[in-house]
């Protein structure tokens, strides 16, 4: 890795830019399949990295609900510390792109050098912020006396990786934003099978407990970031990363936050309802429905990862055919999006209600904790379907550049519906625990209908202009 390698050509190598990284080529749903397959499954495999933690940890012996819901507590952090990695990253990432397919790769790869700068600085600010106020947050964010211990024992360790996650998942955007889709699968894929092999190690036979998973997912993090930097120093890159072009120039900053605002307030909207979520779950159920939440996290996160990275996979076919000025193209890649993301949420919504005891028995067998969480999985999955016409609007919006249509409705959905809903939806009719369930699928129908209509009548219809 050499960060000081300097490249002030203005031209993109033409060795590298074949029709496998031109998406301007080809057919849109191979590009977008291209990408969106390793994608998907480096997502996948990107959510094991804690997923594998609350598998194991919630089959420990005669105290997995409590050290379970101990985990629970502290996804609020980590999704606040993802929140910020998407912001320099999937804000980057699209500009990245658009620059590329404009033919301007000077603009590219200063794009990539401020992210990654961006990424490093925030990374560390998180780290300390969140290590001198763990105590309180916890608390606030429904810990018991009993829960605290485990959640506090997992999250001090986890913090140490901070600038890892921050590379490894910000960066390995601009992998895949250069056409890398199998390295980018790589990249989650090398540590989420190192966090398999170790969690067993150091929390069974090294007797470790929560403190063993958070060294695992740590280890396996840093071995992440290092992939990630060695692929775009080194020779395979299509635009490197280099030293010359991190120095910080805060207009292009503002780009690349007004673009990826719409992902950080996502993810720090997801943080605020889980931390509601448990709050009001801690009050009206106590710690056992605050561990059927994590549990339902944890299944949320495994059905939603391939609409996900199906989205991902679309946003540089879509940036790049936008910034050649090829809207037809555009447009076929929305319709391929949206198509396959409500296809395959129906497939997952009729699973959940077949088996809803096999999602729940990966994460937790407790015979109460499963008598339970059926009834609460029935209610918050119900019409998931409607959650993939958010993802579809919110990647468009997103891939184009629309900043502030995408932070509206990013916001719409969490923080204007779902976290009044689960502070009132409670109080009516005696509904208590299942009002907190119920927020969710009334979000997905307003918040999903609004945002993919709005896109219809705005972009589409432009889109539609520009080809007369």
């Amino acid at each position: 890795m050499n960060l000081l390698h300097k490249n002030n050509t203005n031209a993109l190598p033409k060795a590298k830019s074949t029709d496998t990284h031109d998406f301007g080529e080809g057919s849109i749903s191979g590009n977008i399949l291209r990408l969106a397959i390793p994608m998907t499954l480096a997502q996948l495999i990107n959510v094991l990295y804690n997923i594998i933690d609350r598998i194991y940890i919630g089959h420990l012996p005669d105290v997995s609900t409590q050290a379970l819901t101990g985990i629970g507590l502290t996804l609020p952090v980590i999704t606040i510390i993802t929140a910020f990695a998407n912001l320099f990253g999937m804000g980057g990432a699209p500009l990245f792109s658009m620059a590329r397919g404009a033919g301007e790769p000077g603009r590219a790869r200063k794009i990539l050098g401020n992210s990654f700068s961006m990424l490093l600085i925030s990374g560390g600010i998180l780290m300390a912020l969140c290590y001198l106020f763990k105590h309180p947050l916890l608390y606030l964010f429904g810990a018991s006396d009993i829960t605290y211990s485990y959640a506090n024992a997992y999250i001090s360790l986890y913090l140490i990786g901070t600038l890892f996650v921050m590379i490894s998942l910000g960066m390995n955007n601009f992998i895949n934003a250069q056409g890398f889709g199998m390295t980018g699968m790589l990249t989650v894929s090398i540590g989420a099978v190192l966090n398999l092999i170790l969690d067993p190690l150091f929390i069974f036979v090294l007797h470790m407990g929560v403190r063993g998973a958070a060294l695992a997912t740590i280890i396996s993090q840093g071995i992440s970031a290092i992939w990630v930097l060695h692929f775009l120093t080194g020779k395979k890159a299509i635009l490197t990363l280099s030293l010359a072009y991190m120095k910080l120039d805060f207009r292009l900053v503002k780009e690349i936050c007004a673009l990826g605002l719409a992902g950080f307030i996502m993810a720090i909207t997801n943080g605020s309802v889980q931390i509601v979520c448990n709050a009001t779950l801690s009050r009206y159920g106590g710690d056992l429905y605050v561990g059927i939440m994590t549990v339902i996290n944890s299944v949320r996160e495994i059905i939603t990862m391939p609409v996900t990275g199906l989205t991902s996979g679309a946003q540089p076919v879509m940036s790049f055919n936008y910034g050649a000025r090829r809207h037809a193209r555009v447009k076929s890649a929305i319709k391929f999006t949206t198509i396959v993301c409500i296809l395959f949420s129906c497939f997952m919504w009729a699973l959940l209600l077949a088996f809803p005891r096999f999602f729940i028995h990966m994460f937790n067998s407790e015979p109460e904790l499963l008598a339970e969480g059926v009834p609460a999985m029935h209610l918050y999955f119900f019409g998931i379907f409607m959650m993939s016409l958010q993802f579809a609007g919110q990647s468009t919006f997103t891939a184009l550049g629309k900043a502030k249509q995408a932070v509206f409705f990013s916001l719409l959905r969490k923080a204007i519906i779902v976290i009044p809903l689960t502070l009132w939806l409670p109080t009516v009719g005696g509904l208590g625990t299942n009002g907190v369930f119920l927020a969710e699928p009334v979000s997905n129908f307003i918040g999903g209908t609004a945002c993919f209509v709005t896109m219809i009548f705005t972009v589409w219809r432009k889109l539609d202009d520009s080809l007369k």
